[in-house]
């Protein structure tokens, strides 16, 4: 069901998302994985809304501030023509790439937990239980996250909507956002389809998903002995040794083209290191595996 919201969106940006549909195709692949139910034509009209609303009270507040703080002409001009519009292309990327980002981070979580909860289902297979059980004891585990809530879709699909556990299934891995889980999905559904051991079926997979787990995990730990000596020389020792040279420069001569070397020494310390190394902190955890 459309929000009222949505419904105002596309009744007002409907024509853009028609007129521009190639843009959202790669966006509308996107939705389903990020676990948006939304309708994707009033995701889309949604962005644009947003967008367009931001460009207007941006441009609102160009106009009075330039009554209020009373800059020359020049700078309004060009404040009225960039500002509104690089708020426009901000608001409508966050907007777009919100759910790719969203689809990548479940698709993280999936792999986090995939071997320990095909090991868990192993062992309840194991005891003959049939699958619908299975997916349905699972999804009672809130510790195991996004797969709690992807087996939550299959016993919706098998108790809601009366589909049989093999088309559940096959349903839930055309929308899941990680290709392993979709394999297992596939690969459990085929099983039951040829009537083979589902038992030794999940035994063999969780064997395999923590293989690949723990190499994960190894060559994450190999990587961060690298970047703690990309750390130590580039982040430590550099800036001691810039710093310690801009010292030596501003006994010799205080000034370097025009610039005084006292205030290099501050932009650096206040400014480029701080910034330097807020940016490892974000490319540390942008390369981060959870465990």
């Amino acid at each position: 069901m459309t929000s009222f919201y949505g419904k105002i969106a596309l009744s007002i940006a409907g024509w853009f998302v028609e007129s521009f549909e190639d843009i959202f195709k790669p966006l509308n692949k996107d939705l389903p994985k990020a676990g948006i139910s939304m309708p994707k034509r009033v995701y889309d009209a949604i962005i644009v809304f947003n967008s367009f609303i931001a460009y207007l009270i941006s441009l609102v507040i160009v106009i009075l501030s330039f009554f209020i703080l009373k800059y020359n002409p020049f700078s309004f001009i060009i404040y009225i023509i960039f500002i509104p519009l690089l708020t426009f292309i901000a608001v409508f990327t966050i907007g777009y790439f919100y759910p790719i980002q969203l689809a990548a981070s479940r698709r993280a979580k999936i792999e986090t937990n995939l071997p320990f909860v095909v090991a868990h289902m192993g062992a309840i297979a194991s005891s003959g239980i049939p699958p619908s059980a299975v997916f349905k004891l699972l999804s009672k585990f809130k510790e195991y996250d996004v797969l709690a809530e992807e087996m939550e879709k299959i016993v919706t699909n098998i108790e809601v909507f009366g589909l049989d556990p093999v088309t559940a299934m096959k349903e839930v891995a055309k929308r899941t956002p990680s290709e392993k889980f979709k394999q297992i999905l596939l690969g459990f559904a085929s099983t039951i389809e040829s009537g083979g051991s589902l038992k030794i079926y999940l035994k063999n997979m969780s064997e395999q998903t923590l293989f690949h787990w723990r190499m994960k995990r190894e060559k994450y730990l190999q990587q961060l002995s690298t970047y703690a000596e990309f750390y130590t020389g580039i982040l430590i020792a550099a800036p001691l040794f810039i710093i310690s040279l801009f010292s030596i420069m501003n006994m010799i001569e205080p000034n370097l083209g025009g610039v005084g070397i006292l205030q290099l020494m501050r932009l650096s310390i206040y400014l480029l290191i701080p910034i330097l190394n807020v940016a490892f902190i974000f490319f540390l955890s942008s390369t981060q595996v959870e465990i």
